[in-house]
């Protein structure tokens, strides 16, 4: 000061202004400084350290100009009790960014962020008292207490996450490298990733729309008073990406899903576009159909949906289930249908599906979603039905009804294009329903409909040709799958026992009818010999001779006897079969 008045006493008295334009802190801080220097008590506080260091070392008080001057006083306070506490830290970190050139210099940013940092990876009960002693210390009001004083901090759970909200109000260029300092003290990527998650939802507006009413207004809560552009919310989002560890399972699938969905409103760059593409790529199976349902922003509009999107994100989890070794297929990088017959039925009925199994019922359902839209080409809806290994879907059912919807959409398509789309399903694969279903379809090309009828009739006959034998293997039969496959041991037990009685029964009777038969046969010959050799006249006694009227009689009785018994059999075997499906 001494230095500036007497530069500005060399133009005259009446001209010896001084401006300090410049000073850390502005007029407060000069303020408190000047009452320093006259010897009023100065308070140092955790918000005002910062400000008093930078202008006392802006202003040259050092211990040249006197014993315990403002640098020395301020200096020994930062070091022993702001950088030893987490709140005080966090209160003089946020203030550096209005003398940010002045922290930097005299690196103050540097020692917070530290401070912060190992004390992020240290246990939170060890603290101190302003943000986490509770339990017996806690006030009747609920705040917490230090030394029997209410101190008005409010008791946190003690979990991994616990300095999330902490770190939230700090400006991003400096959460950015408290993060990354946070990283190089070896905090967990799962953790990391949490407080990146829990800061990008308080300042991106777009991830907050599809969110619970009183989470969503508190949330936008903090930007509600000066909402971000859309240039800042795209660098933000942007940055936020190359943050995020790029590791399946960190990050939840319906955050990525915003993330995208935002990304593609603000149109951010192609990289950061296709970065989010891979990282829900890997984990697709983890993503729900209301997620794919991402709207299409282009101008064109060319579509309601935006498939293209769905279709990388599909190629992107195929990739890695390949590089993975399919984990659904069985086999080492298996994608053949043969390396991956495992018994239908426990995979139909197996409570818990492969994760490519359960892609294929969310591309199946996703599929039958967008076949309304008409603006939908042939050629997208057939690639990504058919992106899908063939392996990865037990049944056909739903790929059938995406088809059949896709169908009643656009009837204007001709009979070779509904013939190409309906080679994506196997006809062999349908349940006995959809054949049912498909067999009576209209919509469907006469041809397949054929194929349908044909493999339906060969899974009839070979579920009740399966009702009759007796094998270990009955249950992995792909034939059954219509039902038979989810029987109980019990069940099968009862049935086979019944079946055994009724093929005794029937071969029982097979013999009956073949010796009767046999009898018949002959006696006719012998009728016709002596027909031959004896003139009509003497037919009477022939016939008496030989009792042809009581054979004839006996013989039609036992065939009207034969014929009884073959149609209460029948009758059992229908009964035996309906308990035989029920099972």
């Amino acid at each position: 000061m001494e230095r500036l008045i007497a530069e500005a006493s060399k133009e005259g008295e009446e001209n010896c202004v001084i401006n300090l334009h410049d000073s850390p802190g502005g007029a407060k801080t000069f303020e408190l400084v000047a009452k320093f220097c006259y010897g009023v008590k100065l308070e140092l506080t955790s918000s005002n350290v910062v400000y008093l260091h930078c202008a006392a070392e802006h202003l040259e008080m050092t211990e040249d100009y006197g014993e315990g001057n403002l640098i020395m006083q301020t200096e020994t306070f930062f070091n022993q009790v702001v950088l030893q506490n987490w709140k005080d830290s966090l209160k003089a970190l946020q203030t550096c960014d209005d003398s940010l050139p002045y922290a930097e210099e005299l690196h103050i940013t540097k020692r917070c962020i530290e401070s912060l940092a190992t004390k992020a990876y240290t246990d939170p009960n060890l603290l101190g008292w302003p943000t986490m002693e509770y339990g017996p210390m806690q006030s009747p009001g609920g705040s917490v207490l230090w030394n029997g004083i209410s101190t008005g901090a409010r008791p946190k759970n003690s979990s991994s996450n616990w300095w999330y909200e902490d770190v939230s109000t700090l400006s991003f260029p400096l959460y950015k490298r408290l993060i990354s300092i946070m990283e190089s003290r070896g905090i967990r990527e799962e953790i990391i990733a949490g407080s990146l998650v829990f800061y990008a939802k308080k300042y991106l507006p777009g991830l907050n729309r599809r969110q619970g009413a009183s989470e969503s207004s508190s949330r936008l809560l903090a930007v509600a008073l000066a909402p971000p552009s859309e240039e800042d919310q795209k660098t933000f989002l942007e940055d936020i990406d190359r943050l995020l560890p790029m590791q399946k399972g960190l990050v939840p699938t319906k955050f990525l899903f915003g993330l995208l969905r935002t990304a593609l409103i603000l149109k951010a760059s192609p990289s950061c576009l296709s970065n989010l593409e891979k990282r829900i790529g890997m984990q697709l199976d983890q993503a729900t159909l209301e997620d794919l349902l991402m709207p299409s922003f282009s101008y064109s509009m060319e579509t309601l949906y935006n498939v293209d999107c769905v279709q990388r994100i599909l190629d992107h989890f195929l990739a890695m289930d390949q590089i993975s070794g399919g984990a659904s297929g069985g086999a080492s990088g298996g994608a053949s249908p043969s390396a991956c017959s495992v018994d239908d039925g426990q995979l139909i009925g197996s409570p818990s599906l492969t994760p490519i199994t359960m892609v294929a019922k969310l591309i199946d359902g996703y599929l039958a979603e967008v076949a309304p839209d008409v603006n939908l080409k042939l050629s997208k809806f057939q690639a990504l039905a058919a992106a899908v290994p063939d392996y990865a879907r037990p049944l056909d059912d739903g790929l059938y009804r995406a088809i059949d919807i896709y169908l009643k959409s656009h009837q204007w398509l001709a009979e070779s294009d509904r013939e190409q789309l309906c080679r994506l399903m196997d006809c062999q694969k349908l349940s006995l329903e959809a054949c049912s279903h498909a067999a009576q379809n209209e919509r469907l090309p006469l041809r397949i409909i054929v194929q349908v009828l044909f493999f339906e009739q060969l899974q009839l006959r070979t579920s009740i040709a399966g009702c009759f034998l007796v094998s270990d293997n009955l249950d992995g039969s792909r034939q059954l799958r219509s039902g038979i496959v989810g029987s109980t041991e019990g069940g099968w037990a009862t049935a086979v026992r019944e079946n055994q009685v009724l093929k005794v029964g029937m071969d029982n009777m097979r013999m009956r009818v073949s010796e009767l038969e046999k009898e018949c046969s002959n006696m006719r010959q012998e009728i016709e010999k002596m027909g031959r050799t004896k003139a009509s006249s003497t037919w009477g006694n022939v016939s008496k001779k030989f009792g042809f009227k009581l054979k004839s009689q006996m013989c039609s009785a036992q065939e009207g006897a034969v014929s009884n018994q073959k149609n209460n059999f029948n009758a059992k075997a229908k009964d035996r079969l309906g308990k035989l499906k029920k099972y």
